[in-house]
């Protein structure tokens, strides 16, 4: 096989994705690992003829940018290795320059797709979340794949090579120290590892078995203390409700804990990643939509009831909170963690498929949006507009979906009145973005 040959280049501008562009010959390279301003070679790792881009990696710098640090994972350092694993992608950035490269996409983003001038919004950079201040230890939740060897393992961007790892210093200490790495996978496809935010950092592993008896064999390996549960890889997970979580020691199940009050996670139910965000995201949310007594409210894309149950509070008996998630055992975790309000209403069903009943039986006065990455779709978006609602809060994952909606939005008689930027992911390109949405 031909060794692609490397191109020396000069890389321009962010791009969302974790890339910056570049040129060679008139065509477009999206690059990973580099800085905007740094002479590097890139290796092609996409170079088809026909293709409208080429992507490629960073394999050495000439000219360094002032904001290049050595990378703080070997095994995600492409300087170093031919395939570096995924997740940390932003490492060889200095913190304070990932964040200005963020904020420097969403206004990309914000321009280009949602049709706004920056006069149009506000954010002078995006902002730090409490925590170590290297970006390290956040992740509360983490899942690896299993290698042949029955190793835990990660692949690169756009790979299936898994490379066998022995830490992952982004997430948070107690799984770091809870023995994972340690132990032999072997009939195990995947294993998703999740700690609880709450003082007591009780772990949860979720085993994936492909072989019949192989997770109780794995199970035997660690020690006491550790929550083990297991699903059928053939019978899909516990969060789609293809498939049923088996026990294997203590709890299928954690606690968290958010600004004082109490939420039960299943399984692989969706709770928010960084260690501080679901504190942070449910009082900006609430701050920003400023919930009186009385009022309805609609939050869509509830997952376990996170900002549904401070909306509760926040509207009292006289109010009514509308808690819509389609995955069933999440929406399970929705009705256990909201049981004792009765002004909540919990709904499983997809969101377009639900939304316009619920508005046509309550005149719905604010809506909460927390979609996946891919945002809301036309429909919702439509259903919104007929609503009559008044304010909207919309808490997004994905710059570029959260520009997209905000046109779809604006084109239904909705005014962007404030957004702000998170940075929940360090050492990552994701960001968090937060905006509030007016009808006049």
């Amino acid at each position: 096989m031909t060794e692609t040959p490397l191109l020396q280049v000069r890389l321009g501008n962010i791009a969302h994705g974790g890339h910056t562009v570049a040129r060679h010959e008139g065509r477009v390279i999206f690059v990973r690992h580099g800085i905007p301003g740094e002479l590097v070679s890139v290796r092609l790792t996409d170079s088809a003829p026909e293709a409208k881009f080429w992507r490629g990696d960073v394999v050495q710098v000439h000219e360094a940018s002032e904001h290049r640090v050595p990378h703080f994972w070997d095994a995600a350092d492409a300087l170093k290795h031919r395939d570096p694993v995924g997740g940390a992608e932003f490492g060889h950035i200095s913190l304070e320059h990932q964040r200005t490269l963020k904020a420097q996409v969403a206004a990309e983003q914000f321009t280009r797709l949602a049709g706004l001038k920056a006069e149009d919004y506000n954010f002078p950079s995006v902002q730090f979340v409490a925590g170590a201040e290297d970006g390290l230890g956040w992740r509360t939740r983490m899942s690896y794949s299993v290698d042949s060897a029955g190793h835990l393992a990660m692949s690169g961007f756009r790979s299936n090579k898994l490379t066998s790892i022995d830490s992952m210093p982004l997430a948070h200490p107690a799984i770091e120290n809870s023995g994972i790495y340690g132990v032999d996978y072997s009939g195990i496809d995947r294993v998703e590892v999740a700690v609880s935010s709450a003082d007591d950092q009780t772990i949860l592993v979720l085993l994936a078995e492909t072989v019949p008896g192989a997770a109780a064999k794995v199970a035997k390996q660690f020690p006491e203390g550790v929550n083990l549960a297991s699903f059928s890889q053939q019978g899909g997970s516990a969060a789609d409700g293809k498939g049923s979580l088996q026990v294997l020691a203590g709890n299928p199940w954690l606690s968290e804990k958010v600004l004082g009050e109490k939420y039960r996670i299943t399984g692989e139910g969706f709770w928010q990643v960084h260690r501080a965000a679901a504190g942070l995201l449910s009082e900006r949310v609430i701050d920003l939509l400023e919930p009186s007594k009385g009022e309805q409210i609609a939050d869509l894309y509830a997952g376990a009831g996170l900002f549904s149950l401070p909306l509760a509070k926040a509207v009292g008996q006289t109010g009514r909170v509308f808690s819509i998630e389609g995955a069933p055992g999440t929406h399970a975790d929705a009705k256990r963690n909201l049981k004792t309000f009765r002004q909540a209403t919990v709904i499983r069903g997809r969101v377009e498929r639900v939304l316009w009943q619920v508005a046509t039986d309550a005149a719905l006065d604010a809506v909460v949006l927390d979609p996946p990455r891919a945002g809301i779709d036309k429909q919702v978006a439509a259903e919104l507009g007929s609503s009559g609602v008044s304010r909207i809060c919309y808490v997004s994952c994905d710059p570029a979906s959260f520009a997209r909606d905000i046109a779809r939005l604006s084109s239904r008689g909705y005014e962007l009145e404030h957004v702000e930027i998170h940075d929940l992911y360090p050492h990552t390109h994701h960001m968090e973005s937060i905006g509030l949405f007016v009808r006049h």
